[in-house]
């Protein structure tokens, strides 16, 4: 990314009220609230079951919207209900702190399948492209300015709405299987290096191992301690599938350098067909890479996920990632199955 010379408060183009969402087929626009939460993530699980069917959003992402402290449940979200109360659409613009290198917007949300087509779903972002613009132009910073969106390709409805109000597909995101009958390979490790089960004692050093390995990955910044801190807490994450790299430093001393962490969200399971864990992060520090740390990492959350009883083992991967993770996992095994497109739209 070049790095701009102008601030990005004076790059960004935004009014200072928002518009006002009207919809035929919307009886009541209104900011939602923690109550709110249960009705989103139903809303959430509809959409799920229209787009990507394999995999269900959990409420645990349902509910952090109102947990954290940078995202203001007033300002920064939005729900619609038809003239019966039931929630048709919800979305979240979600201004990301940690800005080291990038400042970015995300928007997020959906509108209820059967209502799709009419219109709602271009109201819902008009407003938050809105509330986006309004976020970046806070911003003083000499840094890229990013709105961005995800969606599944088997979705390309989403695709195209983005596109109508300009963001560009510009990146893919494969999501990978991995049959846990076949033969996992062991790796043997240097001297100096050994993968332990991850710990929360080992949460601070895993933070910020995380947070220096992918700082050369395609928009990532710091984790805030707050989401970490959530994470590893979360009712999903499976600490008995998550390991860590430690290597020995000079003094004697052992520190984080690798890590993999995964988690087990059993509703998914009905819909794809099979028992799974997921693994959300794996990473290396750049000092330590080249010497089959991750294989290592991989090769032991498999095997626990095999004793755990689990079928496959699934993760998700940028498929331009420098670091050549797709290569690393296709050849531990996994194979592609669907695709997530990233869109951006850029300042």
């Amino acid at each position: 990314m070049t790095e701009p010379t102008i601030p990005l408060s004076e790059r960004v183009t935004a009014s200072a009220l928002l518009p006002v969402p009207e919809h035929a087929d919307v009886a009541v626009w209104r900011a939602a609230t923690a109550a709110d939460v249960d009705a989103i993530w139903e809303l959430e699980q509809a959409i799920g079951r229209a787009d990507h069917p394999n995999y269900v959003v959990e409420r645990d992402e349902v509910s952090e919207a109102f947990d954290v402290s940078f995202v203001s449940a007033e300002a920064d979200t939005l729900v619609g209900f038809d003239a019966g109360g039931r929630m048709v659409a919800h979305g979240v613009v979600e201004l990301a702190p940690g800005q080291v290198t990038l400042v970015k917007s995300t928007v997020s949300g959906g509108v209820l399948p059967e209502l799709r087509g009419l219109g709602i779903g271009r109201t819902l972002l008009n407003w938050q492209m809105a509330r986006a613009r309004q976020q970046l132009a806070t911003s003083s910073k000499l840094l890229p300015g990013w709105i961005g969106a995800f969606c599944d390709e088997r979705a390309p409805q989403n695709g195209r709405l983005y596109e109508r109000f300009g963001l560009v597909c510009t990146r893919y995101f494969l999501s990978l299987e991995r049959r846990l009958a076949d033969p996992i390979r062991e790796f043997e490790l240097a001297d100096g290096l050994r993968v332990a089960p991850y710990t929360a004692e080992l949460s601070a050093g895993v933070h910020a191992a995380r947070d220096a390995a992918f700082m050369d990955h395609w928009s990532s910044q710091p984790v805030p301690d707050e989401v970490w801190n959530a994470y590893v807490a979360g009712a999903t994450f499976a600490p008995e599938l998550s390991f860590v790299a430690l290597g020995t430093q000079p003094d004697g001393s052992e520190q984080v350098v690798g890590f993999i962490m995964s988690s087990v969200n059993e509703q998914n399971w009905a819909a794809a067909g099979y028992s799974s864990s997921y693994i959300g992060l794996v990473g290396v520090l750049s000092a330590w890479r080249g010497r089959r740390i991750a294989q290592a990492l991989l090769a032991a959350q498999l095997a626990a996920s095999r004793t755990a009883g689990h079928e496959r083992a699934t993760l998700d991967v940028d498929s331009a990632s420098p670091t050549g993770a797709l290569g690393l996992y296709t050849g531990m095994g996994f194979f592609a199955t669907n695709r997530e497109l990233a869109y951006v739209l850029e300042f």
